[in-house]
């Protein structure tokens, strides 16, 4: 259960407009092997976001939003334990909160639902891509996570370095 069935009904019963912004992952989008059960709660999360936003849209005609925010790899004390960010490197793949704050607030001024952030290392292309390529696993019906399945792996990187996969 969340939160969400405690103060929605309130933002609902103001006049001003309002915003629920949930954080979700990538890995409940592409859901890598190794950790389900956050794959499967992330999972969760965007769903509810998505049918969170129809609803009060329904009802609201948007003055009520809900948007779902996804960083990519962030330099945080949930990735690295202990951190300190005045003493601490942080690794060049990972983008700082301020980044993803930026990003968040540029997408979301621009209404956007999905804000799907890059980082460092991944490019949104290619976020659209492996998002792409795992939703045709089951358009495909290629077998469950083919991106690291032994016999779709090298598919898979042909594809997503190919040209013609230039979404």
């Amino acid at each position: 259960m969340t939160l969400q069935h405690l103060f929605v009904p309130l933002m609902l019963a103001m006049e001003q407009t309002g915003a629920i912004v949930n954080l979700g992952s990538k890995e409940g989008i592409t859901t890598p092997p190794g950790n389900a059960a956050y794959s499967a709660g992330k999972a969760a999360i965007k769903v509810l976001t998505e049918q969170l936003a129809y609803e009060l849209l329904q009802v609201t005609s948007g003055r009520v939003t809900a948007h779902l925010l996804v960083p990519g790899f962030t330099w945080t004390d949930m990735n690295f334990p202990g951190m300190n960010e005045q003493a601490d490197a942080k690794p060049d793949e990972a983008w700082t909160s301020g980044q993803v704050v930026d990003y968040f607030l540029e997408h979301f001024t621009a209404g956007d639902f999905y804000i799907i952030c890059p980082d460092n290392a991944v490019s949104s292309d290619l976020d659209r891509k492996r998002i792409t390529w795992a939703l045709q696993d089951m358009v495909e019906n290629r077998p469950a996570l083919s991106r690291w399945h032994p016999d779709w792996k090298e598919a898979f990187n042909r594809w997503i370095n190919s040209p013609g996969s230039q979404l």
